[in-house]
């Protein structure tokens, strides 16, 4: 929040500034009006208005005049300051998701990250506008006490009397929002992350006939946001009508005490009518708890952006690979997630120019071998170097030159569908881009579109194995030194899949390739298989190898 704060420093004294001279004219506004209606008071006795009373009108109407323009200065800069700030936390979270890279999803699910990203970052980004709204709140009450003080004493002394139960009523309201706001922003979060997830796997749920169950797991949380959210706009509602029990006391008193004074002769009508404005003004508590509930929302949200910006970036070297053939090497590499060693003690060399297959059955580690492979995870024991060279010595744009990545469920990311194959830095020829697609059997299928490779990735009805291969092409695309194809042809026919194959080990600029394969025609045509059991490596060797044992053939259910 208080990044926040001083990103829009600027703006934030600009909105001060207008928000406390708008207080400031509202202040004035009470004691010129009494002053006007003495003067006329003191005219018509005389039988006529005098220019004292004419001043004190025009008076009246600047201060009126002016409190407009200052509340239309202080909407027009709230709205631009929060839309800015709002803006600018967007993009530094976004940016630092970006910079963490996959272990971020590790700690804070997707959705989770998103409802951080979208509503978090909106609540926190209003802190700014807030605390100078609040400021000119707080001017009000204190200036109407001290105007009240100089109109008499006594007129302070009867509302300061009662101040100390507004002062505990906002003091109560802080601390119980803080806990019910923090704890809807959070259920909120795990309702998201829940959708998300529910979102992503959608045809397999569709296909198990088990939508019900899935969206009472979605919506498990529900009842616990609605209690928390009413919760939060009860203990409101409560210092609310707390506060119009109180304020109303305290107002009838200070008129009281100002009518008693009026018959003394020792204030004027006037004054009277001042008091009873100011009066309002002091117990204007009904604006603070407005505020002190935003910047409680703010602080709470802020603190959520926080844990995501707490995340250590991943840090990259500056090292430069050596002219070679892309030999990798992965050397006792121990990952722990969730506190269970999901790789232990790994070792395993991807041959240069050669292809090694991993295979395994569903929980084995595999996929989280291929993150490491490619610095997209980092192992908490061990190292992974690519041609001598550790993989955390490299720069994130060598790095990702020479390695290159296809998954199951490719993101496709760009305006079209040549943008998704193209995607990247720098940005492949559009001849590099249709070699790569051919070679990924995606050709056919996106010339058959009547816009071809321009055609909108959401105007594109795509399956899973034609978004499978237009991965594979945005893989074969980039080029490098080192392939890896994380489950990449899972959806893929058994004639596409072979075809693909073939291009994968002969067609494709890579000089090695790692490849996580369910079929065991894909493991049969690598040079080396590596059988990953419970996070450990049980054989190494070749298919033809390996398929003597029972054991490993049950990997593939045969």
């Amino acid at each position: 929040m208080k990044a926040a704060t001083r990103y829009s420093a600027a703006r934030c004294a600009a909105l001060a500034l207008c928000s406390v001279a708008g207080a400031g004219a509202s202040l004035f506004l009470p004691f010129a009006i009494g002053r006007a209606l003495d003067a006329v008071l003191a005219g018509h006795a005389a039988g006529h208005v005098g220019a004292d009373a004419t001043r004190w009108i025009l008076v009246c109407t600047a201060l009126i005049g002016a409190s407009a323009l200052l509340d239309a200065c202080d909407g027009v800069l709230t709205g631009t300051t929060n839309a800015r700030t709002t803006a600018w936390l967007r993009g530094r979270v976004g940016r630092h998701v970006l910079a963490v890279g996959p272990r971020a999803t590790a700690r804070f699910a997707p959705g989770d990250l998103v409802a951080r990203l979208i509503d978090n970052a909106a609540h926190a980004g209003v802190a700014p506008a807030t605390l100078a709204a609040l400021l000119a709140a707080l001017v009000a009450p204190v200036g109407a006490m001290v105007a009240l003080a100089l109109i008499d004493g006594w007129l302070a002394v009867v509302f300061i009397a009662g101040a100390p139960v507004l002062v505990l009523l906002l003091r109560w309201f802080v601390r119980v929002s803080s806990d019910c706001v923090a704890r809807y922003q959070q259920v909120q979060g795990d309702i998201a992350g829940r959708l998300s997830e529910a979102i992503g796997g959608a045809r397999t749920i569709a296909a198990a006939h088990t939508e019900d169950k899935e969206a009472g797991r979605v919506l498990g949380a529900l009842p616990e946001l609605s209690r928390q959210g009413h919760r939060m706009w009860r203990v409101q509602g409560r210092s609310q009508s707390q506060a119009v029990a109180v304020a109303p006391l305290l107002q009838i008193a200070v008129v009281a005490v100002a009518g008693h004074l009026v018959v003394q002769d020792r204030i004027t009508v006037g004054e009277l009518l001042a008091a009873s404005r100011y009066a309002v003004l002091a117990t204007g508590i009904g604006m603070l708890v407005g505020q002190l509930g935003a910047l409680v929302r703010a602080r709470a949200a802020a603190r959520r952006l926080g844990e995501v910006l707490g995340e250590p970036a991943t840090s990259y070297g500056a090292a430069e690979l050596p002219v070679a053939d892309g030999l990798l090497e992965i050397r006792g590499v121990k990952v722990t997630r969730g506190g269970r060693t999901v790789l232990d003690g790994v070792d395993l060399t991807v041959p240069a120019g050669g292809t090694l297959a991993v295979v395994g059955r569903s929980g084995a580690g595999k996929s989280l071998l291929a993150s490491v492979a490619g610095r997209l995870a980092d192992p908490d024991e061990g190292d992974v170097r690519l041609d001598g060279v550790p993989l955390r010595s490299l720069s994130r744009e060598e790095l990702r030159r020479e390695v290159g990545y296809a998954f199951e469920r490719p993101a496709l990311l760009g305006a079209t569908l040549e943008d998704t194959i193209g995607f990247g830095a720098p940005r492949p020829a559009p001849s590099r881009i249709r070699e790569a697609a051919r070679a990924a059997h995606a050709d056919p299928f996106i010339t058959r579109l009547p816009d071809g490779y321009a055609t909108p990735c959401g105007q594109a009805p795509l399956s899973g194995g034609e978004a499978q291969r237009l991965g594979l092409a945005r893989a074969f695309a980039r080029g490098g030194r080192i392939l890896i194809l994380d489950d990449a042809m899972s959806s893929l026919d058994t004639v596409t899949e072979h075809h693909i194959a073939e291009a994968v080990l002969h067609h494709t600029p890579h000089r090695s390739r790692l490849i996580i394969a369910h079929r065991a025609a894909t493991a049969a045509r690598a040079d080396v298989v590596a059988w990953l059991h419970d996070g450990r490596i049980r054989a190494v060797g070749t298919h033809a190898e390996l398929w003597e044992r029972p054991e490993y053939r049950e990997v593939f259910g045969a």
